[in-house]
């Protein structure tokens, strides 16, 4: 089930979702560092970390869940938002570059569905990338951050969501390692978590980041088919009675 976006604009508005933001967008940064000339398009609700794509890719959209509900977005330009059914996108097939997913995958009914309909939009060598909460972290135990909500992944759980549909898991990071406190003094240490955590490889993370490539040609099932009894061949018919 999805957040309402009322309330997802009002997280990221508070000092919480500030640091969140901030963090989080590192790690998509570093994933997509270079988009110039390329359309960029975000689902969900990907809004506070497409902004530092919209002056330097070709065009960005930001399509936001039936659901969910879609606020406007850019503020101060003409809208680029779009609400949507995110199993079918308004798209072309192949019109898509970038796909930034977040705060989609744990709460649609149907991932799988949703990432097939990503795959048709991809162009050819077309990049998703995923942020999910960790199964293993702390955000997603807690419902003060839209991270708690929805269905959390292991790293082996959205490996096989992304293989099943077509996609290939080609780099991995993680975000999120301080708890989600509230308290404005805890918030200074945001980055101070980050780095221990990062350099520790410490496995409790909110998020994972995780970019997949589109595969262009997809694999065939080989049906198993069942043994047949081989019969001898009669050449000449056998006399009756002999």
């Amino acid at each position: 089930m999805f957040p309402d976006v009322v309330d997802l604009r009002s997280f990221y508005a508070q000092p919480l979702g500030v640091v969140t933001r901030r963090l989080v967008a590192r790690g998509i940064r570093a994933r997509f560092d270079n988009v110039r000339g390329l359309s960029v398009l975000g689902i969900g609700y990907a809004t506070p970390y497409l902004g530092v794509f919209r002056e330097e890719c070709e065009r960005a959209l930001a399509f936001m869940p039936g659901a969910q509900g879609v606020t406007r977005w850019p503020s101060a330009a003409p809208t680029l938002a779009a609400l949507v059914d995110e199993c079918e996108l308004p798209l072309p097939t192949a019109a898509i570059d970038r796909v930034i997913a977040v705060h989609l995958l744990e709460n649609t009914p149907d991932a799988e569905e949703v990432l097939r309909e990503v795959w048709r939009v991809l162009a050819p060598g077309g990049r998703l990338l995923c942020v999910v909460p960790n199964r293993r972290g702390v955000w997603a135990r807690v419902d003060n951050n839209p991270f708690g909500h929805g269905r959390p992944f292991s790293r082996t759980q959205i490996t096989e969501l992304l293989r099943e549909a077509l996609f290939t898991p080609v780099g991995w990071s993680e975000a999120l390692y301080m708890p989600p406190v509230t308290r404005s003094w805890f918030l200074r240490t945001a980055v101070a978590w980050e780095r221990a955590g990062a350099t520790l490889s410490l496995p409790f993370s909110g998020v994972h980041i995780v970019e997949a490539a589109k595969q262009v040609y997809k694999p065939v099932a080989v049906k198993r088919r069942a043994r047949l009894r081989v019969l001898q061949p009669v050449l000449a018919p056998q006399a009756i009675g002999g």
